[in-house]
């Protein structure tokens, strides 16, 4: 395993890559946290070991205010976060002993592998949105965040959860000019949607949505799992797994 930082629009990204054992050359697929999240979660970990068993080398990349990357988690927001996943494409471009190239994040960062899949379709063999997030657009623009509320027309500089953290006025700003439909639209490639159906953060209703709207996607319902898959680690790796030796 190495561990290394790379250079985003002027922060680092702390990163981790693993190759399977007895390979030279192997196809490698970039893995990215969700919000408040970062590389060392339970179900992270279990995608990752589930991608190596299958013989694909896995890139853990740490975004923007999340984990031991730079920046503020307070002033985070997904234009940032797609300026970094950018950078991570790029050098993923760099790596000689890569032979394909996959995307998967888990709820914003599925998020994110919705939209940098369309932004970069010639890239990617096939992309993997677990629980993705993609709702978050359209609820700023509704005008919610974080269980609270706001006037979408007015937007506060700062948003707070029920628990008293906050996000910066800028992350809906942002957040409200993302049409994530365009880039479904864009990327015609083969996508895996796995989302578990008592999920109470991101509704299953929009895995559901994302499959009816993609050319070439099949969701993968984890029954009885919530957002992070707990108790139901060994589904999704199966799911993962399977995925890559079929």
């Amino acid at each position: 395993m190495e561990e290394f930082f790379i250079e985003s629009d002027g922060i680092k990204l702390h990163s981790k890559l693993e190759k399977p054992e007895g390979t030279d050359k192997c196809p490698l697929c970039i893995l990215i946290h969700g919000f408040t999240g970062h590389m060392e979660e339970d179900h992270i970990i279990a995608v990752k070991d589930a991608m190596l068993k299958a013989k694909v080398a896995v890139l853990r990349v740490e975004m923007y205010g999340h984990g031991q990357s730079e920046g503020e988690f307070e002033k985070h927001t997904l234009y940032k976060w797609v300026t970094n996943a950018l950078s991570v494409v790029d050098y993923a471009r760099s790596l000689d002993f890569v032979t394909d190239l996959y995307l998967c994040g888990h709820s914003q960062g599925g998020l994110l592998t919705m939209l940098v899949g369309g932004m970069c379709p010639d890239d990617f063999k096939a992309i993997i949105p677990m629980s993705p997030a993609w709702m978050i657009p359209e609820i700023c623009r509704a005008g919610m965040i974080l269980g609270t509320t706001f006037d979408p027309k007015h937007i506060p500089e700062k948003a707070y959860s029920n628990d008293g953290w906050w996000l910066c006025g800028d992350y809906i700003r942002v957040a409200q000019t993302i049409h994530v439909e365009d880039e479904i639209e864009r990327y015609e490639k083969e996508v895996l949607i796995i989302h578990g159906d008592e999920d109470e953060t991101v509704p299953f209703d929009y895995a559901e949505k994302a499959e009816k709207l993609y050319k070439n996607a099949k969701l993968i319902p984890i029954h009885g799992a919530d957002h992070c898959y707990v108790n139901h680690l060994e589904e999704l790796s199966e799911a993962i797994y399977s995925f890559f030796i079929n």
